[in-house]
């Protein structure tokens, strides 16, 4: 898989650009603020409809423009697809495939899958539990596109069970009764369990299949550190089969999980009524990530903290080739951020893959491995050397 062309129009600082890319690695070099990461993460938003940098749309558009438009050609197995996808702050967002409106823009998901690993990734392990769930749930919807409703509709059913937990809990406080209301939430009750299953237990599955690969991982790119390992922590964990999550373990059964969902929220239903929001699903749940027995949050060192974010991003690369499907991989100004050992590794995974975007702020942060086009970012231009 590979991008052959992309086009921007009134995208974070470009107004234009229209670049022509190959298999292969392809080097963007330009100082910092000349725009040069705002190309490749309108790559990574034609393939997560999402942004590593930002969690809303709108700092997307070019300032004083209406829209913005990105425009992709990517080529997979010898066949070629054309997105488009049009971004309109306080409206919905449109897509194109082949010049053909599709009925909403996840649609387009599937077509391209990246991986990028960016400055922003340390975040992964310095940051909150839910820097670690978008990690996740993004990479569910990469592996299976079908995951973008999953957790849609989970979003939808949790934001209307909050309301009716927060209007239930100011009756209680006012001492009024509302019996229709504990009706109400029983059913939301079943749709959050329902939802909440698909999502769960599609990610206990990923991480038995993430968590020998992240391993392998950050043993490569630090052999002299203690090892890592992953692990999913759930409210309802306890509740679980043993192995759910595990590498050797069954595969989670989301109406196991749906079971056990609904039963600890009639347990722990006081507790949701008097603080008026959902304490039980997987919005509520970790991914533990560990550097021999402490915890890599707070214990790791600068440079743990960067092997192991490195090592999540190569261990999703292997994983989506291991899939039959290569990702492109976009390394976005991260060599400077590295050592050299750190450097070599990446640079010995980047070389192998059907196509590696790279930006650096200078030309000499770029291992030697990675030879093949280059582009100047300058000025609102991006030219091939």
């Amino acid at each position: 898989m590979h991008v052959r062309h992309l086009q921007v129009a009134d995208f974070r600082s470009w107004e234009q650009a229209d670049l022509e890319l190959e298999p292969g690695p392809s080097v963007l070099v330009g100082r910092n603020g000349q725009g040069k990461t705002n190309l490749v993460e309108a790559i990574g938003y034609v393939a997560t409809l999402g942004s590593h940098r930002v969690a809303s749309d709108a700092p997307l558009v070019r300032l004083g423009a209406s829209r913005a438009i990105i425009r992709t050609a990517v080529v997979n197995d010898g066949r070629e697809l054309t997105v488009e996808l049009e971004i309109t702050p306080g409206k919905a967002n449109r897509a194109r495939v082949n010049r053909g409106p599709v009925p909403r823009p996840r649609d387009v998901l599937g077509i391209l899958r990246t991986v990028l690993f960016a400055p922003e990734d340390l975040a992964l392990v310095r940051g909150d539990p839910g820097e670690r769930r978008r990690f996740l749930d993004d990479l569910l919807v990469l592996r299976a596109p079908r995951y973008a409703g999953v957790r849609s509709d989970y979003d939808r059913v949790l934001r209307q069970r909050n309301a009716l937990l927060k209007s239930a809990a100011a009756n209680r406080r006012a001492r009024r009764s509302d019996p229709d209301a504990l009706v109400t939430l029983d059913v939301w009750s079943g749709h959050l369990a329902a939802h909440g299953a698909a999502l769960l237990s599609a990610r206990l599955d990923l991480v038995a299949d993430l968590g020998p690969r992240v391993a392998a991982a950050y043993a490569g790119v630090a052999p002299e550190s203690r090892p890592a390992q992953i692990g999913y922590r759930s409210k309802i964990e306890d509740a679980l089969p043993a192995g759910y999550g595990k590498p050797d373990g069954e595969r989670a059964d989301p109406e196991v999980v749906a079971e056990v969902l609904l039963a600890e929220m009639v347990r722990r239903r006081d507790n949701e009524l008097e603080r008026g929001v959902s304490l039980v699903g997987p919005h509520r749940d970790e991914l533990d990530l560990v550097l021999g027995e402490a915890p890599a949050k707070g214990y790791a060192s600068h440079g743990e903290s960067w092997s192991f974010a490195l090592a999540l991003r190569l261990a999703s690369y292997e994983l989506l080739r291991a899939d039959g499907s290569e990702p492109v991989l976009v390394l976005d100004d991260v060599f400077a951020e590295l050592d050299r050992r750190r450097r070599q590794r990446l640079a010995e995974v980047a070389v192998a893959a059907e196509q590696v975007l790279v930006t650096a702020a200078v030309a000499e942060d770029v291992p030697g491995e990675l030879t093949g086009a280059r582009y100047t970012v300058a000025d609102g231009v991006v030219e091939r050397d």
